[in-house]
């Protein structure tokens, strides 16, 4: 790997999952040079952060300690000064903040549009559009007060283009972050922050795990069946994978992606063509 991300500090929220995709975005940023900071939850809060779809503060600190430089912060991102104090951790622990990745998000709450509960529906808004627009909000005062611009990259989903049953939230709140990147990227130009999102499709970590298990059971078919049909649409002819993904991630944030802003890029091999 190249060192282009040598003397920068990224953040990347919900990346102490480990096999998560947080965590392999965290660790292609930390491949090219990166200090990051790996922040998650850390434990339960409430009954919409179960521990089994979260990142462990041991979790955290497992992965942060197996990367050259690197530091650990709690963060409910659904709470804006936790989400400030996550950006000041960064700029005062690493010299700087370059880097923002809004990569918390709820998959797990999908079930039919007439059982969702309000409690459940703003859980899944607060986390995956409140909680990016926290983030980018923190990353953008610290990074126009450098001088020196940034990169803020949300990851939306596939669903940020096209709907899917029982994502009703989740649906809503992906495209509400293509809104967020295009009105964002206006204001931020001017101070040389882009703001873009990555759409990946379905990629498998443990979340992703849990979502064959629940689409192949409300289809009546076996997982494997499930997955065979899913790779059969996909042109690439497999789902996506975390190194798709962080892949995508790392161009946004290099010096060659430095004219794209207010962009949503598909990274679904093929499967969403716009």
């Amino acid at each position: 790997m190249s060192g282009r991300f040598d003397g920068k500090v990224a953040v990347v929220t919900g990346s102490g999952r480990a096999g998560g995709l947080g965590e392999g975005i965290a660790r292609r940023l930390a491949a090219e040079g990166a200090a990051v900071v790996i922040s998650d939850i850390g434990a339960q809060a409430d009954a919409a952060t179960p521990g089994s779809m979260i990142g462990s503060s041991a979790e955290m600190d497992a992965i942060a300690a197996s990367l050259p430089k690197a530091s650990t912060f709690p963060c409910d991102v659904r709470d804006p000064d936790q989400v400030r104090a996550l950006a000041r951790h960064a700029a005062d622990t690493h010299g700087s903040l370059d880097i923002w990745v809004n990569n918390a998000g709820i998959g797990y709450i999908m079930k039919p549009m007439m059982e969702v509960s309000a409690d459940e529906w703003r859980a899944v808004i607060d986390v995956n559009l409140t909680g990016a627009w926290y983030g980018l909000q923190a990353a953008a005062e610290i990074m126009i007060a450098q001088g020196k611009g940034g990169r803020v990259v949300n990851i939306a989903s596939q669903a940020a283009k096209s709907g899917f049953m029982h994502a009703q939230a989740y649906t809503a709140s992906k495209h509400g972050l293509v809104g967020l990147v295009r009105s964002a990227s206006i204001e931020l130009g001017a101070h040389g922050i882009t703001v873009n999102n990555v759409c990946p499709n379905h990629v498998t970590t443990g979340l992703g795990k849990w979502q064959n298990e629940h689409f192949a059971e409300v289809q009546g078919i076996s997982v494997d069946e499930y997955l065979a049909n899913m790779a059969a649409r996909i042109p690439m002819g497999r789902p996506g994978m975390p190194e798709d993904t962080a892949a995508a991630v790392a161009f946004l944030c290099s010096d060659e992606a430095i004219y794209i802003t207010g962009e949503s890029m598909n990274v679904s091999g093929g499967e969403e063509p716009h």
